[in-house]
């Protein structure tokens, strides 16, 4: 069945963080620290304003920079220089994974709310580099952020591929409704099963592991 479904699949889109990584990696919070540092000393104001206005503009926008692009009229290339300025160390290689994506038939691409260089040095420290088509950052979509549909729109206009032959990776259930409604398969990945999953039309399949998950299609 598993095998079946993805049968007709030529374009396999990956989002990055805590997808290609497992979150234990806690490489994110390391992110989410920054970008606290960064609205607290740039706005003025102290650590708990600015993790409720990080939330906010998270809910309203899609991304904290989404947020403080609109609102502020920051420079998102600084703002992304300075929060992705983090220790990478935590990250390891997985071969396994490394193989079973290198297997995939078709094309493989990234699609993911922060930059391409970020993007590139975590697939690097993974052991992934070399094994995609194309990476699509924040830079490519025009600052347009996931779960909204003109970044969706945008990787599609880049990128040409089909939405009903493609299936999209994703770790926030709320970046695959509009894969969903583009005609994509989605697949949701989490570190453990979520109850709300299946009672969501735009999830097809969730897993708390992309190698078992990998296995379990090459097997089917």
């Amino acid at each position: 069945m598993l095998k079946q479904d993805f049968s007709h699949i030529s374009t396999w889109v990956f989002d990055l963080d805590n997808t290609l990584y497992p979150p234990v990696t806690r490489l994110f919070d390391q992110i989410e620290q920054r970008m606290t540092a960064w609205v607290m000393r740039n706005l003025g104001l102290n650590q708990m304003r600015a993790d409720a206005l990080r939330e906010s503009y998270w809910q309203a926008h899609g991304t904290t920079l989404a947020g403080l692009m609109a609102a502020h009229s920051i420079d998102p290339s600084d703002f992304l220089a300075d929060v992705h300025d983090i220790d990478f160390s935590g990250l390891t290689r997985d071969h396994t994974l490394a193989r079973q994506i290198s297997a995939l038939p078709g094309r493989r691409i990234i699609f993911t709310n922060a930059d391409t260089l970020y993007a590139t040095r975590v697939l690097e420290r993974r052991g992934l580099s070399g094994l995609f088509d194309a990476i699509y950052g924040i830079e490519e979509t025009g600052y347009q952020p996931k779960p909204g549909r003109p970044a969706f729109e945008a990787v599609l206009r880049l990128d040409g591929f089909a939405p009903e032959q493609a299936v999209m990776f994703e770790d926030d259930p709320r970046n695959l409704a509009e894969p969903h409604l583009m005609g994509m398969r989605t697949v949701l990945v989490t570190p453990t099963p979520s109850d709300d999953a299946p009672g969501n039309a735009h999830i097809h399949y969730q897993t708390t592991d992309l190698n078992s998950f990998f296995a379990r299609l090459a097997e089917a």
